[in-house]
């Protein structure tokens, strides 16, 4: 892997890291390219890597019965992309789709979870990171959601 200011290292989403525990980490990623238009995972699949957004976005979105896929949050440069390799079953919670092209750091999730297993406070420290994604989602996926389905009216009625 080459060293890049703005790779998973620099000072970005992993800035937070213990720079000792951060390049353990980095040393891990793998430089991927997502072409445009690109479904990169499907509800449901197995969740076994995960990204760092370097450019580009990505759509996550949820698959709502009889409607088609519904875009519940977009992910840009230095956001996480994937949180479900982390907790079991493993499978992704949402779908992604690329919305342009899409320069990434790519991690193998068994290998991260490997090493946070042999160095608990980058687990801890990863764990923390990824708990403040999730956090993040779901607020974002209700807002949403209730856009989409919410009451269409505001204020109160007379």
């Amino acid at each position: 892997m080459t060293t890049d200011p703005d790779g998973p290292g620099g000072e970005g989403l992993l800035a937070g890291l213990p720079a000792e525990e951060r390049e353990r980490l980095t040393a891990l990623a793998r430089e991927v390219v997502l072409p445009g238009a690109t479904r990169v995972f499907e509800e449901g699949e197995e969740a076994d890597r995960f990204w760092i957004i370097r450019s580009g976005t990505v759509a996550l979105d949820v698959q709502v019965p009889g409607r088609g896929r519904a875009v519940v949050e977009t992910i840009g440069a230095g956001g996480l992309l994937g949180w479900s390799w982390l907790c079991p079953p493993r499978q992704w919670h949402l779908g992604a789709e690329s919305r342009e092209p899409v320069h990434a750091w790519e991690f193998d999730a068994a290998a991260v979870r490997a090493l946070c297993a042999e160095r608990p406070a980058l687990g801890l420290a990863l764990v923390t990171l990824v708990a403040a994604t999730i956090g993040e989602r779901l607020r974002a996926t209700r807002t949403r959601l209730l856009d989409l389905y919410g009451p269409q009216e505001s204020g109160p009625r007379p």
